[in-house]
């Protein structure tokens, strides 16, 4: 059912800006500004004073205390006036912590409370307060019998809100409260949410205190209540006169108090037929952007639920940058990104919605002023800015992005060379395909080498390698340079010089503005000049994400070739990069790292591998890969077999990127670096103690990783020299033994 009724949004042009957000405020209602104007100019008394202009404020005041106490069903006498929702949490919080704490200090709260409560929670804390947080399940909702469970003989007082505010689920504070009473323990509700859009009773609900704020049901903000029940004692946190029942000190903000009382009785009248119009545009919204993506989350109890509020995530996407590419529409992410780390909502967090899902988690709120048509060209804008930055989507007419206004990683589902396919699925795929042969084929196939080589003399060797990815920085030159930087890798791994390049592109020039894609390819130019060759052409395609790379064309000498296989038994095994790329370029993308981390990623990314293969000219050089996208396990697993052998790994010796362990525990981990460790498991065996987080790491699917070499143990002082006067790292990881059950050992400790 909709009602028609008047918009009143101050100067705001609601044609060009969709308010979606009345879960955070609301516009005032007509009737409360109207309610207050007199109290702006001719009612300006002091409540307190005995005259004619203290009694008219005085009665405005006892009125609007009557129009609350109507609202959620108790006496007047039972409602004090606050600042807001905050100020009314903090009143009863504390007020009954410091109030009670001879019978006990153990408070239970939830997981998910806002920061109204809950950090009123941990500031007791230092008082020597116990607090118990209970986690909600994956729809946000408490179980009672486990916070009746967590009920101890010192439990003074339980403090959960009825509705939360971002996902909309509605806790069963009525039984909790029961039995808390039976129990003799105080009970507090934060109903700011709630409030106005579901029936709230404070005698249904059963608790003794229950907070109130007004700018959540079209009253102004800075003004706010907390129902006390009567008998309830609280001690005062703040001290002066005896306003408010000897409760809150301070001259009455009688103007705010009218609005708050008016918003209160508008509320009470209009209460089913606001739920019914918020849930049908709520509904209507989830509807239209479930049609779109099938794929979507929605966040919070199917039923449960306020009749207004719906959070949904995308997976890989980040909120708060399609909420700035919407132009139409207002609403609220459901994480925050910074500089050097990612804050997801506590709410979100308690639910254990993964960090690749919450990054993307918007919350939608429709509210009384909110239209059919405010919904279907809300869908449209959040639609069409969705497409924008979801990969399998399509995309068409969006203005395009200049270079300086991006975040190319936004653009793309994948990270470099972490977006290859499966290795298991690749694997699968070229077994029934033949195998090449000819008298000139020195390498193809048949060894998963880094590139193909063809002899044109008895002295000259083709080498040729193509390599391309998706964006894993931000900025278009070092993406560019570091797409150039991986190709070339491929050529220095066998040994080889490079001759000449060709450019290979694809790219959504409907989305980003073409001198995007000039900064790619002059990244990529300085890149390849570094590595003194030209960049002779190229082939491009309109994609729907970014994409770059190279063919690569060098030489060799057929006699100086190096591959991946031929390793030897008790070769040692020497790596000139450290891992954790795969791990480090997701945190980029979602917002993780701070700059001094993305320098230093990107530096290591843009690195050639020339010198250290430069260096290694001069030395014996059995076997050699350079370390990309499946990984450390996987092109170690690839030299082994090709070479029939076994490989020991020290993962003490393995150089590993600072922080990655850490962000491997907050869950940031690509899905190639899981498919890497699938793939491997069955030809690689942990010794005991080495969990799943340091397994991850070393199967971590790398870009423009270092060079893996295995050398006869005899020249390791040498070629640690070579590569030291090189400037290039080198890292004693392994050794190669005879061959064993797996393909890979991995102990904790060199021997």
């Amino acid at each position: 059912m909709m009602r028609n009724t008047e918009r009143h949004l101050g100067d705001m042009d609601s044609s060009k800006v969709i308010y979606l957000d009345y879960n955070a405020t609301t516009p005032m209602d007509a009737e409360v500004v109207k309610a207050m104007q007199p109290y702006l100019t001719d009612h300006f008394g002091n409540p307190s004073s005995s005259h004619s202009y203290g009694a008219i404020t005085r009665t405005a005041v006892e009125k609007a205390r009557g129009q609350v106490a109507n609202l959620i069903g108790c006496q007047a006498h039972e409602i004090v006036f606050t600042s807001g929702g905050t100020e009314a949490n903090n009143m009863a919080i504390q007020g009954i912590a410091f109030a009670h704490q001879d019978k006990g200090r153990h408070i239970i709260t939830t997981g998910f409370e806002h920061p109204a409560v809950a950090e009123v929670c941990k500031y007791l804390e230092s008082f020597g307060f116990s607090i118990t947080r209970i986690s909600p399940d994956a729809y946000g909702m408490i179980n009672p019998d486990e916070l009746i469970e967590a009920i101890r003989p010192d439990t003074i007082l339980i403090t959960i809100m009825h509705a939360n505010n971002e996902v909309g689920t509605i806790q069963p504070v009525n039984i909790i409260a029961e039995a808390a009473r039976l129990r003799g323990i105080i009970t507090h509700s934060d109903c700011a949410q709630s409030l106005g859009k579901i029936p709230v009773q404070a005698k249904d609900l059963g608790v003794d205190l229950l907070s109130v704020a007004a700018h959540k049901f079209y009253g102004p903000k800075g003004v706010g209540a907390l129902f006390i029940r009567e008998g309830t004692s609280l001690k005062k946190i703040y001290h002066g006169a005896d306003h408010e029942k000897n409760t809150r000190p301070g001259t009455e903000n009688v103007l705010q108090i009218v609005g708050l009382g008016q918003a209160a009785e508008e509320a009470g009248k209009h209460l089913t037929n606001n739920a019914l119009q918020m849930k049908e545009t709520r509904d209507r919204l989830e509807n239209n952007l479930q049609e779109a993506f099938p794929d979507m989350r929605v966040n919070g109890h199917p039923d449960s639920r306020l009749p207004n509020t719906l959070s949904v995530s995308f997976q890989n996407l980040e909120a708060s940058t399609l909420l700035l590419a919407m132009n139409k529409v207002a609403a609220s992410a459901g994480a925050a990104c910074h500089a050097d780390e990612v804050n997801v909502s506590a709410t979100l967090e308690a639910m254990s919605i993964p960090v690749d899902w919450a990054m993307g988690t918007i919350r939608f709120s429709t509210g009384k002023l909110c239209s059919r048509d405010d919904i279907d060209e809300a869908s449209k804008e959040i639609i069409q800015k969705v497409k924008l930055f979801l990969p399998d989507q399509e995309s068409t007419g969006i203005p395009r992005n200049e270079p300086g206004q991006i975040k190319l990683t936004h653009f793309t589902h994948g990270l470099g060379c972490a977006c290859k396919l499966r290795p298991q699925d690749l694997e699968a795929v070229l077994k029934k395909l033949p195998i090449p042969s000819g008298p000139n084929i020195l390498v193809g196939t048949e060894t998963a080498d880094d590139a193909a080589v063809y002899r044109l003399r008895d002295d000259l060797a083709l080498v040729q390698t193509v390599d391309f990815f998706t964006p894993v920085v931000d900025d278009p030159y070092l993406f560019g340079a570091i797409a150039a930087a991986n190709s070339l890798s491929d050529i220095y791994a066998m040994g080889a010089e490079p001759l000449f390049a060709l450019n290979i592109v694809g790219f959504p020039a409907k989305r980003l503005a073409m001198s995007v894609l000039e900064e790619i390819l002059r990244g990529a130019s300085d890149k390849a000049k570094e590595a003194g060759i030209p960049i002779l052409g190229g082939h491009t395609i309109e994609d729907n994400e970014p994409k770059f790379g190279m063919v690569v064309s060098g030489s060799v000498h057929p006699d100086q070739l190096w591959k991946n296989k031929g390793a030897m038994e008790n070769d040692l095994l020497i790596l000139t990069k450290p891992i954790g790329l795969g791990i480090m370029t997701t945190a980029l993308k979602r917002g993780l790292l701070n700059e001094i981390q993305i320098n230093e990623i990107g530096s290591l990314m843009s690195q050639l591998n020339n010198k250290a293969a430069e260096a290694m000219k001069g030395t014996i050089v059995n076997a050699c890969t350079d370390i990309t996208g499946f990984g450390l396990l996987g092109h170690l697993k690839e030299m082994m077999q090709a070479s029939k052998l076994s490989a020991e790994l020290w993962l003490d010796q393995v150089p590993v990127i600072n922080e990655t362990e850490n962000l491997i525990a907050a869950g940031v981990v690509p899905g190639g670096t899981r498919n890497n460790l699938s793939f491997v498991s069955d030809q690689v065996e942990f010794s005991a103690g080495i969990g799943e987080g340091k397994q991850l790491l070393l199967a971590d699917a790398q870009t423009s990783g270092g060079l893996l070499f295995s050398v006869p143990s005899g020249q390791l002082e040498d070629v640690k020299k070579r590569l030291t006067m090189n400037k290039q790292k080198a890292f004693l990881i392994g050794k190669v033994t005879p061959k064993q059950n797996k393909a890979i050992y991995i102990n904790t400790h060199k021997p």
